[in-house]
């Protein structure tokens, strides 16, 4: 079954390093054989907090997404998140 990311980001600082952080996890996604399906800043939310960033990620299987994540390129991607955003990152399997 399919396994999808989602990050729903209620704090951005400096968005010059999120851009690095999203071109060095995208390589990382592609690595792993996902797939960057979605990323904005305009949303609508409707119940719960407010987010200022959702992005979509799907992957093979719930065990890649999950060895993505935990992997020396994802990490080093995130290290430009450090102190510089506020999310959820969430994994879960879907259709």
């Amino acid at each position: 079954m399919k396994a999808y990311w989602i990050a729903n980001y209620t704090e951005i600082k400096d968005t010059e390093r999120l851009k690095k952080y999203a071109v060095k996890a995208k390589e990382a996604v592609e690595k792993y054989s996902g797939k960057i399906l979605a990323r904005s800043a305009t949303n609508i939310t409707l119940e719960g907090r407010e987010m200022v960033r959702v992005a979509l990620a799907e992957f093979p299987d719930i065990q890649t997404a999950q060895n993505c994540y935990n992997s020396e390129e994802y990490i080093e991607a995130r290290k430009h998140l450090q102190d510089n955003v506020i999310r959820e990152h969430i994994i879960f399997e879907g259709m």
